[in-house]
């Protein structure tokens, strides 16, 4: 039995500098010493291993912090790999038969400027995508679906990360907020609604970055009209839902903003068209692609309807698991194995359940693999090309495999050992200022797990404690650590590594790093400045 001590030293500023390291050893090696991903998520994971089990830091038997770390892969398998293995499956055999081709000149119909075209792709559809399956399958797809545009690899994935953090709190239909409302076992709407007070306005600014990364400062200039209607569009939309139906916010927003801003496109045009360049193999004369399809007068209504008809079934197939009644159906499938050799105990002596669960029927994943294999009927690919696609998809995450499984595994022997509730602890004594590191709590979080449903099962309780001492509605802290959370997804070791494998960049993660970690700190900077006006009474109107 290990009993967890979130201040094993005595000193909480000690404590936290131990629980600190293993998280900055994987970030310095990625972003000082450019480091592979692989190998600085291996280093993090030493180290916290060190911390967990050496006596004078969290003593945690050797075994057991093992156990720990393949527990923490062994989720890794389930939370991402499973679904992001699917989503590009299903990405690589449309490209295969010839029918992203014809999804390319569609989304070019939408817009002949490309920084138009990365909004609608990368924001809204994004959106979509993140609502309905989340799990890191938006960064995969969206960064593909750019490169097929023309966008070089690196911008492409660049893009598609900063893209995601708008969504993120709304994600798989509203999780990260009932996972808020199932830890403190309450109502989750008030927290949906104060998150969409908080992330609406961060959805603001994202159309902005995305026009920037797309084409610098020449296209702030010029597209600056079309990246306004789309964040206010986005964000309105993000704060109207959040107040009554958090999990259906994220779908609101990416239908409304999608639509909005391709309407906005018919009556305005940027004084310069910045032009789409296609990748070679994609292009409207590639020779492959016209032999499979295409026609010198333009795709046919019925290529059109096979192109997008992928991501119609998974809109449709997440939409039907979504109904109360086949949701419930599906969960009776869910098993909960306890989790061998593990027994931990809270410092309040309660003991810690350690639980699998095997949501199999339910899963994103699994629903997505369902969506990939009507795919396959609908396309008419064969049962051996698509085993053969499959298994390339997984040759192509190579690498990014081990950085996945391995900064999973740290994570949880960070969780487990008390590591990550030490971090928040010590946050949390800053007194009254913690209104402003409230977010930092939950960006941390992610940081670490990947995950803004996970930072939410680690810091809720935390949070809304902090708020009860400071005198401060628990909905303002709860949210702020969700919110925060969205800022860290851009930089979580996990999301980088799937982003640099859907675009074939394994190995330049610490590259990928160091051009993402300034917008996440400035996005996360305002979103402090925004918490701390919430929680005086400049700002204090504005919780529920």
């Amino acid at each position: 039995m290990y009993k967890q001590d979130f201040d094993p030293t005595g000193n909480l500023l000690l404590s936290a500098i131990l629980a600190a390291l293993p998280l900055l050893t994987v970030l310095v090696l990625l972003g000082a010493f450019k480091w592979k991903a692989h190998w600085a998520g291996i280093s993090g994971l030493v180290v916290g291993l060190l911390i967990a089990v050496l006596p004078f830091a969290y003593g945690m038997p050797v075994l057991m912090a093992l156990d720990s770390a393949v527990y923490g892969a062994a989720r890794a398998v389930l939370l991402i790999l499973w679904i992001t293995f699917n989503a590009i499956w299903i990405y690589k055999m449309t490209e295969k038969s010839g029918h992203f081709a014809v999804l390319r000149r569609a989304f070019q119909g939408i817009s002949d400027d490309k920084r138009i075209t990365a909004i609608v792709i990368a924001f809204s559809f994004g959106a979509l995508i993140e609502a309905l399956a989340g799990g890191g399958s938006p960064i995969a797809i969206c960064a593909v679906m750019l490169i097929a545009l023309g966008f070089e690899p690196m911008r492409a994935a660049l893009i598609a990360l900063i893209a995601n953090t708008a969504p993120v709190a709304f994600g798989g239909m509203g999780n990260p907020i009932t996972v808020l409302g199932d830890v403190l076992k309450t109502a989750p709407d008030p927290f949906g609604a104060m998150a969409g007070r908080q992330v609406a306005f961060i959805a603001l600014f994202i159309p902005f970055v995305i026009v920037f990364i797309a084409d610098g400062r020449r296209g702030l200039r010029q597209a600056w009209p079309a990246a306004l209607v789309a964040g206010v569009s986005f964000g309105a939309t993000q704060l109207v839902f959040s107040q009554f139906n958090y999990k259906l916010t994220d779908i609101a927003a990416a239908l409304v903003s999608a639509g909005v801003l391709i309407g906005f496109g018919k009556l305005w045009k940027p004084r310069e068209t910045v032009t789409l360049t296609p990748v070679a193999g994609g292009s409207v004369d590639d020779p492959a692609f016209v032999r499979t399809h295409g026609r010198p007068g333009g795709d046919t209504s019925r290529d059109k309807i096979a192109a997008f008809s992928p991501y119609v079934i998974i809109i449709a197939l997440f939409s039907v698991a979504q109904i109360p009644a086949v949701n419930a159906w599906l969960k009776t499938f869910t098993v909960k194995p306890v989790w061998p050799g593990m027994s931990l105990v809270s410092p309040a002596g309660k003991a810690v359940p350690v639980l699998y669960e095997l949501n199999w029927a339910v899963h994103p994943g699994t629903l997505l693999f369902i969506s990939g294999l009507i795919t396959m009927l609908v396309l008419g690919i064969s049962p051996g090309s698509a085993v053969q696609t499959y298994g390339a998809t997984i040759r192509q995450f190579g690498w990014a495999i081990v950085t996945i499984l391995a900064v999973f595994a740290l994570a949880f022997v960070m969780q487990f050992s008390g590591q990550i509730q030490t971090l928040g602890l010590f946050l949390a004594g800053a007194g009254a200022l913690f209104a402003f590191l409230s977010p930092i709590v939950g960006w941390f979080g992610v940081a670490i797990t990947g995950t803004d449903a996970g930072s939410n099962a680690l810091f809720a309780a935390l949070q809304t404690t902090a708020a009860g001492k400071l005198g401060i509605a628990p909905e303002l802290f709860g949210a702020a650590n969700s919110s925060g959370g969205v800022m860290g997804k851009m930089i979580s070791p996990q999301n980088l590594a799937i982003g640099t494998a859907a675009v074939g960049l394994v190995g330049e993660e610490g590259t990928l790093f160091r051009k993402v970690i300034a917008w996440s700190l400035v996005l996360l900077l305002a979103l402090c400045i925004l918490v701390f006006l919430q929680s005086t009474p400049v700002l204090s109107w504005m919780i529920p």
